[in-house]
């Protein structure tokens, strides 16, 4: 116990508990133990459409995709930050549907989407439509951070990139064979169903903030300027330290008319439920009652994340702290 005497208080003492000021210390200090979880899209993803090969090629990229958040957040970086570098390893993969490799659309060009928020903040920023930014979550960083708007497209948002100093490369960078041959046999068929996936990462760091990011391509074949769920808040990415942060990936079109990663918030504030329960009953059962298909990834204010998806696979991982990171390819 200690007592301290101050001079104008003559016949009083004031009793202050060590305990109380431990304690107090202690709550000041205390630090959340960080989470990153990842995905690299949802959809026909077996084990007889991938060889052991490409399995191992798939489970090493998103190992070092959240080995590199990893150590941002290890080091007490940002959420923000987290998100950012664990997404940009995979833009610069061609296994992925974002930046280098995306697929290609209706006219033979590579159109990139990209979007991400704070759940501090609620702020937010997105990129649509643009053909000659390197890193489009990137670029999206910038708009939330550097500009007044939340979302810019086509030549203005590529222009912005400029002036930012971000990386602009020629258009020819995107493009892969693999990705070529994938649209010209896409478009003989008059089909839609790509073979690589949107990617994204939530993430929250040691000062309890939650942040979320997702970067495409957007659907294989698509035209008219299409833009789906990715670079969209609220229905593609969303963010919130009171409930969590999430990133989607599949069929855009239901994923924005049922405003999917705000709704799962939604429903953890007023219904009261936990993320999975929330995450899980959109995705198995109102998107897939609508006939959509695909997957998300979230993670709520305590750490507790969920990866629920409708199709045969999901790329997808995670990682704690202090621990080692895990990835997932098939409904297992």
């Amino acid at each position: 116990m200690l007592i301290i005497k101050f001079p104008f208080m003559k016949k009083h003492l004031i009793l202050i508990s060590w305990a109380f000021i431990l304690y107090t210390c202690h709550a000041f200090s205390q630090q959340t133990d960080y989470v990153l979880v990842i995905h690299g899209g949802a959809g026909n993803i077996t084990s007889e459409r991938f060889n052991h090969e490409k399995q191992a090629l798939y489970n090493q990229k998103l190992t070092e995709a959240l080995t590199v958040g990893d150590s941002i957040l290890a080091g007490n970086g940002t959420a923000l930050d987290a998100v950012v570098a664990a997404i940009q390893v995979m833009e610069d993969c061609p296994l992925f549907n974002s930046g280098k490799g995306a697929v290609f659309n209706a006219d033979g060009k590579n159109e990139l989407d990209a979007s991400i928020m704070d759940g501090k903040t609620l702020k937010a920023g997105a990129v649509a439509g643009v053909m000659i930014i390197k890193s489009p979550v990137a670029a999206a960083r910038r708009v939330m951070d550097s500009s007044s708007h939340v979302m810019l497209a086509g030549r203005g948002a590529e222009e912005f990139a400029r002036l930012q100093g971000l990386e602009i490369v020629d258009p020819g960078y995107f493009y892969t064979d693999e990705s070529w041959q994938e649209y010209l046999n896409v478009k003989a068929k008059i089909e839609k169903n790509g073979r690589k996936g949107t990617v994204g990462a939530v993430a929250l760091d040691k000062n309890g903030n939650l942040a979320a990011a997702t970067s495409t391509g957007g659907m294989v074949y698509k035209k008219y300027g299409r833009i789906g769920d990715s670079p969209v808040i609220g229905a593609g990415t969303y963010a919130s330290n009171e409930s969590c942060a999430v990133s989607c990936t599949g069929h855009g079109e239901f994923f924005i008319r049922n405003a999917v990663a705000f709704d799962v918030s939604a429903r953890m504030l007023y219904l009261g439920e936990s993320v999975e329960k929330a995450a899980g009953y959109i995705i198995n059962e109102k998107l897939k009652n609508q006939g959509a298909s695909g997957g998300l990834i979230a993670l709520d204010k305590d750490g507790n994340f969920c990866m629920p998806f409708n199709t045969p696979g999901m790329f997808r991982g995670y990682i704690r702290q202090g621990g080692h990171a895990e990835v997932f390819m098939f409904n297992q």
